[in-house]
């Protein structure tokens, strides 16, 4: 049986893989929020399209694993491209709101997933050219955007609360960070460990 934040495990194990170099090696605390991780997902616009706003040289596309990300990044700045069903993925990726809503516009539709070292970590959807909602999913009770609740019928069985006594169904915040992962594969219907995290893709160094 898989553990309630196995995809959070499988992202950490996926990108702090062994046999990085010395700097990453001598990162404190081999987290997300200490990385900074961010990632986003578009849908209704080809790479072609989205290089200038990732200000990706597509010359330099390559073959990539996720796990073999961040000491290409550290090197050389290269992003993680990955394309399943329809959707693109970037990482890592700006997501600020004003970007978000930039790239969503014609009909577009964007989701991203970030953690800071400051501990917070927040999940959006846009589309349109809009914010439909926001949270952190460690702490979805405050949700924002157009339509707060648009998602909640993909969100059954999963599990964001982090609850303040503990206890055997304490939502702790790898499981919350699973639980946003898990909504984005329902989202685009894709397999996020199968299709995203093991699968390999590219990597795209930035223009000059």
């Amino acid at each position: 049986m898989q553990s309630r934040s196995h995809l959070h495990d499988l992202l950490v194990a996926t990108i702090f893989t062994e046999g990085l170099d010395a700097e990453v090696d001598e990162m404190d605390e081999k987290d997300l929020w200490t990385l900074g991780f961010s990632a986003v997902w578009i849908k209704g616009a080809g790479i072609d399209a989205l290089a200038p706003a990732f200000s990706l040289d597509l010359i330099t596309r390559t073959p990539c694993y996720l796990s073999e990300l961040l000491e290409r990044h550290y090197d050389d700045e290269s992003l993680w491209v990955a394309e399943v069903n329809g959707w693109i993925g970037i990482v890592p990726a700006r997501d600020d709101d004003a970007f978000l809503l930039s790239i969503t516009e014609a009909g577009r539709e964007a989701l991203s997933l970030s953690m800071g070292i400051t501990g917070h970590d927040y999940f959006k959807y846009a589309r349109d050219g809009r914010m439909v909602v926001s949270f952190e999913p460690t702490c979805p009770e405050l949700r924002f955007g157009d339509d707060p609740h648009a998602l909640d019928h993909l969100m059954d069985g999963l599990r964001f609360q982090i609850s303040e006594f503990g206890g055997p169904d304490a939502v702790e915040p790898d499981e919350s960070i699973s639980s946003a992962l898990a909504l984005i594969g329902r989202i685009t219907e894709t397999d996020i460990a199968t299709d995203w995290f093991q699968a390999r893709h590219s990597r795209i160094r930035p223009t000059s």
